[in-house]
């Protein structure tokens, strides 16, 4: 198997960011906890939404603990609700979690429908809806978790213009998900986890002076 090391990365392409976008599984839970407390200001500016793969209830108990370690407001995502800066939505279990426009506006689409990558939520039609509704300020991050789902998405996102970072093998859980897009070469940047925030910032703030 190839490591990070061999992996291509695609060049960070000059993005338009508006809004930040992040899947993840076994492991999930800590890595999101490390993102969540170290993005700072980046959490006033843009809509976060979260998918990580979780039952129900249990994503409930994810939505306030990931609110009590970053001090900001972190909600199950309800249907139709707008998508807002400064406000971060996470999957409800049992449910996709999708984006959709109404009015011209983006909102919250949970859909009830047949699990992909034989989960529900799963990353893809987080990241593939991103894709339409946002393009190049589409700004996806792939931690942890087995499987391989949020590459499909995420390629959709790279092709729309916008960019996924990865965690990368050492600290991840399970190298599934992120091991996959970097095979899939969909990656601008492949990173432990304590880097991870730190790239979300500097990508963020560099395109809004």
């Amino acid at each position: 198997a190839k490591s990070h090391h061999t992996t291509a990365i695609r060049a960070m392409p000059r993005l338009q960011p508006k809004a930040l976008l992040i899947g993840s599984s076994t492991g999930g839970p800590q890595a999101l906890t490390e993102v969540v407390s170290h993005i700072g200001k980046i959490a006033d500016r843009v809509p976060i939404l979260i998918t990580q793969h979780m039952p129900p209830t249990f994503t409930t108990i994810l939505a306030e603990h990931l609110s009590r370690v970053s001090g900001r407001a972190v909600r199950e995502a309800v249907d139709g609700e707008p998508i807002l800066p400064g406000r971060m939505y996470l999957a409800p279990g049992g449910i996709h979690m999708r984006v959709k426009k109404r009015d011209g506006h983006p909102v919250i689409a949970l859909e009830d429908s047949a699990p992909v990558h034989f989960c529900k939520p799963a990353v893809d039609p987080l990241f593939s809806s991103a894709a339409q509704i946002w393009g190049n300020g589409a700004f996806g991050v792939i931690l942890t978790g087995m499987g391989c789902d949020g590459t499909d998405g995420g390629t959709e996102i790279v092709a729309a213009g916008g960019a996924i970072i990865a965690q990368d093998e050492e600290t991840s859980v399970v190298w599934g998900m992120p091991g996959a897009a970097a095979e899939a070469g969909i990656c601008s940047a492949i990173l432990p986890l304590n880097d991870i925030a730190p790239k979300i910032v500097k990508v963020f703030l560099g395109e809004r002076p």
